[in-house]
Parts: C-alpha cells; structure tokens; sequence
C-alpha cells in the first residue's frame, strides 16, 4: 500500500512536470531522453548514457534551433541552450574516446544541470536573476 502511494505521488508530480514543458516540444523532447539517460547514471548504471549520447546531442541542437513559445525568455535561454548542446557534445565525445564512467558521470550531469539551468530561467513566471 505504501508503495501504491509513493508511485501515485511521483505520477502526480510527473504530469504536472510534463504539463509545464508541453508549450515548448523541443523542450519536451530533450527531457524526455535526458530523463532515461540521468537517472541511471545517478545510480551508476552509464549503459543508457553511452547508448543516447547522439540522441542528446540531437535533441538538444533541435531544441537550440527552435522558437521559444510565448513567456519563454528566449535572451536567457539561448546562451544556456549553447551551453546544453556544449555539455550534451563533451558527453558524445566521451562515450566516443571510451572514457570512464566517473568521467561521463561528470559529462552527464553537467549536461542534467544545464539543462534544469534552462527549466528554472526560462520558463514562464521564472524569477529573473
């Protein structure tokens, strides 16, 4: 029962979390590889971040490349974006010259900050600094 719960609240705090970012797809799409490469490598599981290294790549130069939708701040967001797709590049290049898994746990999560920098900055009702 207590599992029950716990999995109820997480799905909760899932959907609004998917609800937030729907308005912007790129967004969407990027979180949706990045969710299933991070949360592995926090366990020290770095196969998905090996095997989705290029699709983050991808995703990210495709979120780069879009418009921000409305109540995006769109001068904010761009230098991260730079920065996301810089992040997501080193780890491409990491899985490719074999590095070790605390060197693409770093890669990873630099990547996994940028890309919450992006969440918390840019979207709308963010607090700008």
């Amino acid at each position: 029962m207590k599992k029950f719960f716990v999995l109820a609240i997480a799905a909760i705090f899932s959907f609004a979390a998917t609800a937030q970012q729907a308005d912007w797809k790129q967004m969407h799409d990027f979180h949706a590889v990045m969710s299933k490469t991070f949360h592995p490598a926090e366990e020290g599981n770095l196969k998905p971040a090996r095997a989705n290294a290029a699709e983050l790549v991808a995703k990210a130069k495709a979120w780069q490349a879009s418009t921000a939708p409305a109540g995006y701040d769109a001068k904010v967001a761009q230098p991260i974006l730079k920065k996301l797709v810089t992040a997501c590049n080193e780890l491409e290049a990491g899985v490719k010259a074999k590095k070790s898994d605390k060197e693409l746990t770093t890669l990873i999560t630099a990547a996994h900050e940028a890309f919450h920098e992006l969440t918390e900055k840019c979207k709308p009702g963010a607090e700008k600094h």
